[in-house]
């Protein structure tokens, strides 16, 4: 009988607390979709650098196509959709050649197919090493996912590669230290990363220095990564630590640097920056020959904040970005970091934009219309003051209440 007393209570929430709620999931939204409305369909943008994809399992059940924000709205409406957050170089793939006698809504004119786009089990709703659903229907609880920036797909903690989930870079409150991930598998592609210093990456050892600069709302080392090798900047080549330094010197290919003499081992951001774009020499010393890593050396990455800043830009590197085919990890528009923060600029520029269009509708009301508006809100507040003023602060607030206050407006109008 109790539960069911239970079942009947209408949950209670303050305004506060509702408008806030609201306003955090309005945000969530934005940075997910990137400030896209969804009002038009991405295909005429060609392959966009990084936007929120969705894949329909109704019209395409192999997973392999996927539409963008406007299209799943417009054209899937009600079918069965998964959200895959965001994918880079992708193309709307809604109504080509892959969706049968389906056409796009919003825009029919298509290539039957497009062949940059990559596709992974994401599309077919499946997820991590395991190959499970999210949300799994099976687990008892829902467990906290970690998305590789290379292959883009998203991992259980339990599923990365690691002896224990404890070795992921966290704060003394849990909060990650990293801001971006790569996984087990696509580090050995990134095998090059283990010649920079040890401050790109974030590390258990790092979190004990960073942790009086670390908080929830940042989730990322504060302390800044050495660009390029690290060390200082000496003869237009970035010197690295000792330790560093003999590990390049076993390279065939190996520039001499000297020891940089850098109690902290960090570099100017700018005097480094200058001189990669010189091109003078690879500031590793390697160039592009880099030993592949054995099995057991394999691990995933945990990359501090602003590593890609860090990342050598001369000529042999910038091939060998090419020819592994990750050159977008020196587009910093490529990160999520900046994703969200362009979709953060769109948001104030829309917030921004209704408050100036609900001024230009009142300032361009006739005489009239403005006493009649400010009349109606007189007449609430004054409705709303004498319901507050009888009703019983020991109760709650009910959505009929809500209604009768609203019908008692009506009954008013009428009678003026």
């Amino acid at each position: 009988m109790a539960d069911a007393f239970d079942d009947e209570t209408e949950q209670t929430v303050t305004m506060d607390e509702y408008l806030k709620e609201v306003e955090a999931e309005e945000l969530e939204a934005d940075l997910v979709l990137g400030g896209d409305e969804g009002k038009e369909c991405t295909y005429n943008m060609g392959y966009m650098k990084r936007q929120a994809i969705f894949s329909c399992l109704t019209c395409t059940p192999e997973g392999n196509a996927g539409v963008c924000t406007a299209c799943s709205l417009s054209c899937h409406d009600g079918h069965e959709i998964v959200e895959l957050w965001t994918k880079r170089n992708f193309r709307c793939d809604c109504g080509n050649s892959k969706f049968g006698e389906f056409f796009c809504k919003l825009c029919p004119s298509k290539d039957v197919e497009n062949a940059d786009n990559s596709y992974n089990q994401n599309f077919k709703g499946l997820y991590c090493t395991c190959g499970r659903p999210y949300p799994d229907p099976d687990a008892k609880e829902q467990e906290e996912m970690i998305q590789c920036i290379l292959c883009e797909d998203w991992f259980h903690e339990e599923h990365l590669g690691l002896e224990t989930v404890s070795e992921i870079p966290r704060d003394s409150d849990g909060e990650p230290l990293y801001e971006d991930f790569i996984c087990k598998t696509c580090s050995a592609v990134c095998s090059f990363l283990t010649l920079y210093p040890q401050t790109i990456r974030a590390t258990e050892c790092q979190a004990g220095v960073s942790a009086s600069n670390t908080s929830k709302d940042k989730g990322v080392m504060e302390s800044n990564p050495a660009p390029c090798a690290g060390g200082k900047l000496e003869n237009n080549v970035c010197s690295g630590s000792s330790a560093n330094s003999d590990a390049l010197s076993s390279s065939p290919n190996h520039v001499a640097v000297e020891k940089g003499s850098s109690s902290n081992g960090t570099l100017e951001k700018s005097n480094c920056s200058d001189a990669c774009a010189k091109d003078t020499a690879c500031v590793l010393g390697v160039g592009s020959m880099v030993s592949p890593p054995t099995t057991s050396e394999i691990k995933p990455f945990f990359l501090a904040k602003s590593w890609r800043e860090s990342l050598c830009k001369c000529g042999n590197c910038l091939e060998m970005y090419k020819q592994k085919h990750i050159s977008y990890l020196i587009d910093q528009e490529d990160s999520i970091a900046e994703y969200e923060k362009i979709a953060k600029q769109k948001r104030e520029e829309k917030l921004q934009k209704q408050e100036g269009a609900e001024l230009d509708f009142i300032n361009n009301l006739g005489h009239v219309e403005k006493m009649e508006i400010l009349g109606g809100i007189a007449d609430f507040k004054d409705e709303f003051r004498s319901f507050l003023e009888s009703f019983d602060p020991s109760k709650t607030i009910t959505s009929s209440d809500v209604h009768q206050i609203f019908e008692n407006l009506a009954k008013k109008r009428k009678r003026t």
